[in-house]
């Protein structure tokens, strides 16, 4: 089948997190309402459109959203509920297709190309999604449709809220050439003000600027970056994309300063990415830390661990030794955000039946855990360590 012959749609669930608390309850509705960490430091996870009328943006610092909109409405991040939703919207899209490539909770391609003699038109196919996703969810999507990925994903952002769009190929110069160049990915804040610097705006202006103009900004990629302006894409969707790395991380109200202090709060977080790691069945071949400091520099360590693991202890004595190492390279340093990854996942064996009794005992520490909060909450039970004192 060639590449034009696709049939293509990029699903994008309108302003999902915050949608989510909204229809939960219904006291939100109407009102500006921001997906975030509870204080001033942390950022905004999501922003109802109500929000987004003020200039509130996901990303956005939690105070300057509250500087922009003085009666804004606060609401703590529920993932699992986020999670739960997703879970119910992705069915609804495996209903119609098998190749659904998952980009996050809240977005997905599809390709229908298989699916229309049973379906209809992508466009029918888009538009049954949307009325199944609202009658099972009580949410609204968007809906690109188009012949590949990228102007699907174009297409998907022209009619926001619960819009459906479809441009294809007869429509490019229409649809796409007014377009900022800003909508292809990969295109940043310091490439567009190259761009602007030669008086390249729009799609329509990239696709017919000369390669001595564009090629000391892109180099190599100058065609390629040719063709996205011109709407052309030859990416299939690829449906069961492996999760490259599992994490938590933390930005703190006041700025740690203390070890005892950080090493605390990295236990806690070893925690929750090794739980998850466990849940999901995975070991870590690799862990790292993320550290951001005070003046919002940011800096990664990681070191590969062997056997992989998924074991609480295992994964906190490296952290703690690349924490520690960073430390004494950066004396005095106050950290604002701290986070552990596990990567280089790979499937959980069974348990070694001729392992050291040590480390057989922390396996069974961790299940008995992983159990306790699986009945009654992540906060039931933890370790010593963790507490604040």
């Amino acid at each position: 089948m060639s590449v034009s012959a696709r049939r293509i749609l990029h699903v994008d669930m309108d302003a999902f997190y915050a949608s989510v608390e909204q229809r939960d309850n219904p006291d939100l509705q109407g009102k500006p309402v921001v997906v975030g960490g509870g204080t001033n430091r942390g950022v905004v996870a999501a922003a109802s459109y109500e929000a987004r009328r003020f200039g509130i943006r996901s990303a956005m610092p939690m105070a300057e959203a509250i500087r922009r909109c003085d009666h804004l409405v606060r609401v703590k991040p529920r993932m699992s509920h986020y999670k739960e939703a997703s879970a119910h919207i992705f069915a609804i899209f495996r209903e119609f297709t098998p190749l659904v490539e998952g980009l996050s909770l809240d977005e997905a391609f599809l390709d229908v190309t298989a699916s229309i003699k049973l379906f209809g038109s992508p466009q029918n196919i888009a538009a049954s999604i949307k009325q199944r996703v609202l009658e099972d969810t009580g949410l609204t999507a968007s809906v690109g449709v188009a012949e590949n990925k990228l102007v699907a994903k174009i297409a998907s952002d022209l009619d926001k809220p619960d819009g459906l769009s479809s441009v294809m190929p007869d429509a490019y110069r229409e649809k796409l050439d007014p377009l900022p160049v800003r909508v292809i990915p990969g295109i940043g804040r310091e490439t567009l003000k190259r761009l602007a610097g030669i008086r390249i705006a729009t799609l329509r202006d990239l696709r017919r600027a000369d390669d001595r103009d564009l090629e000391p900004i892109f180099g190599r990629f100058t065609q390629k970056m040719r063709d996205r302006a011109s709407g052309i894409d030859h990416r299939p969707v690829v449906s069961g994309r492996e999760e490259k790395s599992i994490s938590a991380e933390e930005t703190y109200d006041r700025d740690l300063s203390q070890q005892t202090d950080m090493d605390r709060e990295l236990l806690r977080l070893t925690e929750r990415t090794a739980t998850r790691l466990r849940r999901a069945a995975l070991n870590a071949g690799t862990v790292q830390i993320k550290i951001r400091r005070a003046d919002f520099t940011t800096y990664t360590r990681q070191r590969s661990i062997s056997p992989p693991t998924n074991g609480t202890d295992q994964i906190y004595a490296l952290a703690k030794e690349l924490l520690t190492t960073w430390l004494a390279a950066n004396p005095g340093a106050r950290i604002r955000l701290l986070g552990v990854a596990g990567s280089k996942l790979a499937p959980a064996e069974q348990p070694d039946l001729f392992a050291s009794d040590d480390t057989r005992n922390h396996s069974v520490i961790d299940e008995t855990v992983d159990e306790i909060r699986e009945k009654f909450g992540s906060l039931s039970v933890g370790r010593a360590k963790t507490l604040d004192r």
